[in-house]
């Protein structure tokens, strides 16, 4: 991963990565070893699906930077069929506690969201994109009278 995009993902991920070491405290100590394991799988998940989320939206912006927009909506579908293939696989499940994964994936969510945020709102982005190549003359245009 490109330094640049090490430096967008850390603001976002560490604050979600400690809501959900208190989501595992929290749900531990009130559902037991199941609560504690269903929180840590709901953060897991929505750090996993944010995380690559953000990786691909970067990837196509540099890329292919037409197709944004597109990917974005595109990536947001494909993440909550995922989630629901997810939940689908493990419906009525008895390795971890329901109540707890929920709680954390939404939590964990949600603290992306608003660290994604406000990541994007302190960053310093260009307007326009600096010509890299001023040292070149600008062509004269008209006749040369």
């Amino acid at each position: 991963m490109p330094s640049n995009d090490a430096r967008n993902l850390v603001p976002i991920a560490v604050p979600t990565a400690a809501v959900g070491v208190v989501a595992v405290a929290v749900s531990g100590a009130v559902a037991g070893g199941k609560g504690a394991l269903g929180a840590a799988v709901g953060a897991l998940l929505a750090i996993a699906f944010m995380g690559l989320g953000l990786y691909v939206l970067q990837w196509t912006a540099r890329t292919l930077p037409q197709l944004f927009q597109a990917m974005g909506l595109m990536l947001y579908v494909a993440q909550l069929l995922l989630l629901m293939i997810f939940l689908a696989l493990f419906k009525g499940t008895s390795l971890f506690n329901a109540k707890a994964f929920a709680f954390s994936l939404v939590i964990a969510t949600v603290v992306w969201m608003a660290a994604q945020a406000r990541a994007h709102m302190k960053a310093k982005i260009f307007y326009v994109e600096p010509d890299s190549e001023k040292s070149e003359k600008s062509e004269k245009t008209g006749s040369s009278s």
